[in-house]
Order: structure tokens, then sequence, then C-alpha cells
């Protein structure tokens, strides 16, 4: 049975719309990384008449943010959003790239210089980050950034370009987190060479939901969820006494559809997890009937050659699910599922032919809505 976006949802998505003229340009451009969305308590009434639903969302890290607090308080709700929401712009403060006054931004300049002594939050970050990228094996790699500058793809059409091989190549060099020095006891963190840079968007936004969580959580709270663009964490069960319920968006939506984020083929129960989204569909163009995608190889510096559309991971936490939905991207579905099997983690994989591989814990947990899509057993 197809289910419809509540009242409630449609509301919410109305206001986010009112408050686009205050963001940024490069902020609109990132709308359509909202990857998944979540389908808020579509019965209400069968919520709880003690308690309610408090939600409210905020432009931060460059995108939507929007916190749910389930509590009898409406004092008590505004209390721990605002502590998420304290959370959140922290670590957008510590660590975004295109911001000069960052600990990330002063570490790239100090490439090749000296050691940069950062906050203990941005030292944690950067240790699961480098973390991360041993586990995937430098699939994920936070030292992409010289690469990523390369590409637009904010473009569409003849007005895009594909970097020269040759910059491409030279650039290769700049790329490996190995090079990455973290000196734990003082605090501080070196690159190595002169141009190499850090960028953790692909794993920030994350980090920032789960904070943004435990914040919420230390307050007493004992039901809530955080959405920082697509990647989203969540605890206890939504005013229904449910778990929360989740939408994955459509990888290839109708080119006519005006809100293609509003567009979801699967949904899926989340019971304390997080969960992210990584696909070709997020910033991408098309040249020679070729999609060139965001998601780099940072062996090769050009888009990941996958089998896949979409991968969804669902994580014990939120910079887990951030980074390796995009790790399992590059690796394509066979790699991808071996690495997740080890972690012990779940997913949801689209292929190219749409068709979903769902891994065993998930078994009963997902519905697909879309007839388009086929689930392989």
């Amino acid at each position: 049975m197809k289910i419809n976006l509540s009242r409630e949802y449609r509301i919410q998505n109305t206001e986010l719309r009112q408050k686009q003229s205050t963001i940024s340009s490069r902020c609109k451009g990132s709308l359509v990384c909202v990857l998944v969305f979540v389908i808020f308590c579509l019965f209400p009434s069968a919520c709880s008449e003690q308690e309610k639903m408090y939600r409210e969302s905020r432009v931060l890290m460059d995108t939507y943010c929007t916190i749910t607090v389930v509590s009898d308080s409406r004092k008590e709700a505004q209390g721990a959003i605002e502590a998420g929401f304290g959370e959140i712009k922290k670590f957008e403060t510590l660590l975004n790239y295109f911001a000069a006054d960052s600990e990330i931004s002063e570490i790239n300049r100090n490439a090749g210089i000296k050691p940069v002594r950062v906050s203990k939050d941005t030292l944690d970050i950067l240790q699961k980050t480098v973390g991360i990228s041993r586990t995937t094996k430098g699939i994920f790699d936070p030292t992409v950034a010289p690469l990523v500058t390369l590409w637009n793809f904010s473009k569409t059409g003849a007005d895009s370009l594909i970097p020269p091989d040759k910059e491409i190549k030279s650039r290769l060099s700049l790329v490996d987190y190995q090079q990455i020095v973290i000196q734990e006891e003082s605090g501080e963190v070196f690159l190595p060479h002169n141009g190499m840079e850090l960028d953790l968007g692909g794993i920030a936004k994350g980090y920032g939901a789960d904070r943004a969580v435990a914040a919420i959580r230390a307050l007493g709270i004992r039901s809530a969820l955080v959405a920082i663009a697509g990647d989203i964490r969540g605890f206890g069960f939504n005013r229904s006494g449910k778990p929360w319920n989740v939408g994955i968006q459509n990888p290839r939506p109708d080119p006519a559809n005006e809100k293609p984020w509003e567009d979801v083929f699967a949904v899926l129960r989340l019971e304390n997890k997080a969960i992210s989204t990584s696909g070709d569909y997020q910033r991408f163009f098309i040249k020679d009937s070729k999609r060139y995608h965001h998601i780099l190889h940072p062996r090769t510096g050009y888009p990941a050659e996958s089998d896949l559309m979409s991968v969804t991971v669902i994580a014990p936490e939120g910079y887990l699910a951030d980074s390796l939905s995009t790790a399992v991207f590059a690796y394509g579905r066979d790699e991808g599922l071996v690495m997740l099997e080890k972690m012990g983690l779940d997913a949801v994989m689209v292929d190219v032919q749409k068709k979903v591989y769902i891994t065993s814990g998930l078994s009963g947990k997902v519905e697909i809505l879309n007839d388009a899509y086929t689930v392989v057993q």
C-alpha cells in the first residue's frame, strides 16, 4: 500500500520554501542533496494526548536542518531543540571548508608550513575520519578536496566542463589520507605538503547529527529526530509510539518534478539509529550522454564508476552512515556489501537497472512504493 505524505509534512515543506530567500546561492544548490526525509506521524489520531511533537527547521551547514522532539512540555522541548541546534552550529563554525575562520580552513592554509592546534571536537572528528579512511582502504578520503575544486557540478549541459586529465593527475599526488598528521597529545593537525586540503563534507553532517542527539538526550528527552539534509539520527519513537518512518528519495525522479526531494521510492522504520544516502543524482551534469556526478574516486580523480545509483546505509551513529554511504557507492554493490557485512551494518542499494538490494538486517522493515523498483531476493 502506498503511503501519502501527511498534511503535517506538507506544512513543514511549505514553511521551508518560505525560508528559502534567506539562503545563499550555494546553499540553494544544496537543496537537491536532501536525499532522505522523514514522514512524520502518519496517523495523528493514534498519538498520545499528553505528548506532542515539536519541530523546528533552520539553515545550518549550508542546508536545511530539522530537529523534532517528542515531549509533554513545550518548554522542555524548546530547550532541547536549542541545545541540538547549538551543537550543529558549533560544528558548522569549526568544520566549514568555505569559511576562512574555520579550523579546517586554518589547517588547509598551513599545509606544508606548520601544525595547527585545534579544538577537541575537531580532533575527535578527524580521528574518526581517518579511521573510516583506513576501514575503506582509502575509498573515503578527506584529502580529496584539491580534486573536488576542479569539478563544477552546479551547471548542466554544454556549460559544464570536464577538467583536463593533466590537471587531475597532477592533483592526485595531494590526495592521501595517510599523510594527515594528528598529534593527539598536543592537539595539533598537520598536512605535510603545500596544496593539500581537508574537506569533511562527507562526514560532518552525520557527525553533527550525532552530537545534536547527544545534547538532546542529555536533557532527559526520550525521543527525538535530527535531520541535517539527508543525514538523519533518531532515538525513541514518534508520538504514536512507533519507530520513525523515513523515506528514501527516488534516484531517478521525473525530470518535470519541481520537487524531486519529495519523490520517495521506499520507506523504512528507523529504530535508534542513523541513516544516510549517497547517489549519482545529488550534483551532476550530463556530457555526451554520460553522467558525471560529485562522488569522486580518490584514486582516479574522476566520478566513481559504480554499478549503483543510490546507497542508503543504516548505522548506530551518523558519522558512520554518512561516510560509508559514500564509500559503498564508490566500491559498487558486491564489494560494498562485503564491507558492510564485516562491519555488521545494513543498507538499501539501488543499481542502474533499478534493482533493489536489501541486507538481511532490514528484512521486513523496508516498503517499496514505486513499481519501477524491484527487490532482488
